[in-house]
C-alpha cells in the first residue's frame, strides 16, 4: 500500500498506484485488452509464475478493473475480463508506451497501429475543458472547491 504524501492529501496518483501500482498488473490489462481473458493465456504471454498471476488477478478483481467470470463448470474454470474502469485504463497504458518511446533507449519497441487506417497511433493527453496538451501550461494540484 503507498502512503499518500500529506502535503498532497487525496493524491490521485497514490490512489490509483493502490490498484495497479506494478509492472505485472499493468501487463496484465494489456493483455486483457489485446483479447486474453484465461489464467493459461496470461500466464504463458507472460511468463509469470501461477501464484503471482493468482494474486495479481485477485487485486485487479478486487480493484474492480477485471470482473471474474466462470466459462466452465467441469472442471471449475474462470476467465477475466475487463471492466468499465478497465477499459478506461487503455489511455493509460498507451501513454506509458508513448513515453517509453519517447525517453527509453534501447531495443526498437513495438508501435501502436490503428487498424482502420494502417496509420501509427500518437497518443497525447490533453484537457478536456482548455484542449491543452497536458504539460504545456503551469499547474498544480489541489482539493476542487466543493471538497474543502
Amino acid at each position: 500500500m503507498i502512503e499518500e504524501n500529506n502535503s498532497m492529501p487525496g493524491c490521485p496518483v497514490a490512489r490509483g498506484l493502490e490498484s495497479v501500482g506494478d509492472a505485472w498488473s499493468m501487463l496484465i490489462l494489456r493483455d486483457a485488452h489485446a483479447g486474453m481473458a484465461r489464467f493459461d493465456q496470461f500466464r504463458k504471454n507472460l511468463g509469470i509464475a501461477p501464484t503471482m498471476l493468482t494474486k495479481r488477478l485477485a487485486a485487479l478483481t478486487d480493484a474492480g478493473l477485471l470482473e471474474k467470470r466462470s466459462y466452465s463448470e467441469r472442471p471449475p474454470r474462470d476467465e477475466y475480463v475487463l471492466t468499465d474502469a478497465g477499459r478506461d485504463f487503455l489511455p493509460v497504458l498507451m501513454m506509458i508506451g508513448a513515453w517509453a518511446q519517447r525517453n527509453c533507449s534501447g531495443d526498437r519497441l513495438a508501435r501502436y497501429i490503428d487498424d482502420e487506417t494502417g496509420q501509427e497511433i500518437q497518443p497525447m493527453a490533453i484537457d478536456a475543458v482548455t484542449g491543452a496538451q497536458l504539460g504545456s501550461r503551469p499547474m498544480h494540484m489541489g482539493l476542487p472547491p466543493e471538497a474543502s
